[in-house]
């Protein structure tokens, strides 16, 4: 059963009170599991479909309204840039449809990577919500993708991935056109998981200000802010959000579900969700499948200073062992060169720099 809603210390915000300190109001948020999609990112996309049906078995259990599953880089993301995958997505998709009731199965699809044939492929193994993803400031690239989404009867959610790097108004011009290509909403994306909660408070304002379908909140834990920021985000009006079991996902993880599903309960948001299924799920389905428990350690502290792409914390662990060089210079590095999704390579051309630099000056 779900925790009780009683009031425990939540204040009313005062009139001098800042937006993003403001107790959320009560409406509905719908909230998005995204461990097999994110979470493949720190399994290096080795999910088996035995694991996948174990965590969409209890999601569902728990009443989790959308599951996404894909590869992490989403679909047709399974190549020797962004790693293989154990099991093909679309029997995980499968796997997930089967098992995953009243739940929908979503999944991620980045343009140049997705194409038609994928999404195709996707309905047919069981999606039903396609959530596209481009970088904050090249919405205008998903045209093709959102209305071969709605031409195939799907939900189509925009993604704007790296959305520290702008303002509001920006990001709200590229959530318009996502919008007039047919989006059903638009998520305000903390990648690099760089915000600050007034800045993920101000981005998610300006898209509610200025669009007619939902507006969602994603953010990533690299400098411990993944719920804040998520609370920041709906007391400013987000009516979507993303949460990962144990916070299992790129980087040092993402707001963790369970968490977010306590703190949504406490703060008397209708969720649906049953707070001691999902407790229970994240301790006894997830955390034994786990290699590594992500959190903002050294390198996932630096990965959010420096406002790099999530996913390049494993690249820079990896090269920066081979090559003997220290992965948060890598990542400072990147961080300066402004490296986004689908530069993965970056990691180790830094490297290879850092490295010759090292061999000159000793």
């Amino acid at each position: 059963m779900s925790a009780g809603r009683a009031d425990h210390g939540r204040g009313e915000p005062t009139p001098d009170q800042p937006a993003w300190l403001a107790a959320p109001s009560g409406q509905p948020v719908r909230v998005t599991d995204t461990t097999l999609r994110d979470g493949s990112h720190a399994m290096a996309h080795q999910f088996t479909a035995e694991q996948v049906r174990q965590v969409v078995a209890a999601l569902s259990a728990a009443g989790v309204p959308v599951i996404e599953v894909s590869h992490g880089d989403g679909l047709g993301g399974s190549s020797l840039q962004y790693g293989h995958s154990l099991v093909d997505e679309m029997r995980l998709i499968a796997t997930a449809r089967e098992h995953a009731g009243a739940s929908k199965v979503a999944s991620l699809m980045i343009p140049g990577i997705g194409t038609r044939r994928e999404l195709r492929e996707a309905i047919e193994a069981g999606m039903q919500v396609v959530r596209i993803a481009t970088l904050c400031t090249e919405a205008d690239i998903s045209e093709q993708h959102f209305g071969m989404a709605r031409e195939l009867g799907l939900e189509a959610v925009g993604f704007l991935m790296m959305a520290h790097m702008r303002d509001g108004d920006v990001l709200a011009e590229q959530a318009l056109l996502m919008q007039s290509y047919g989006a059903n909403a638009v998520y305000v994306v903390d990648s690099a998981g760089a915000m600050l909660p007034w800045q993920a408070a101000e981005r998610v304002a300006a898209l509610k200000a200025a669009l007619d379908v939902e507006v969602g909140f994603h953010g990533h834990n690299n400098l411990g802010l993944a719920i804040g920021n998520t609370l920041a985000a709906l007391a400013a009006g987000a009516d979507q959000v993303d949460g990962t079991l144990r916070g299992f996902g790129a980087g040092a993880g993402n707001a963790a579900t369970e968490v977010l599903a306590a703190v949504l309960d406490r703060a008397g948001m209708q969720t649906g969700l049953d707070v001691f299924a999902l407790l229970d799920a994240a301790e006894f389905v997830v955390a034994p499948l786990m290699p590594f428990q992500p959190l903002p350690d050294r390198d996932g502290v630096t990965i959010g200073y420096a406002g790099v792409y999530s996913t390049f914390l494993l690249h820079a662990r990896r090269i920066g062992k081979q090559l003997g060089v220290d992965p948060q210079e890598i990542l400072i590095e990147l961080g300066r060169r402004k490296a986004v999704a689908g530069q993965e390579d970056w990691a180790l051309d830094v490297a290879l720099e850092l490295a010759a630099a090292k061999a000159v000056s000793s």
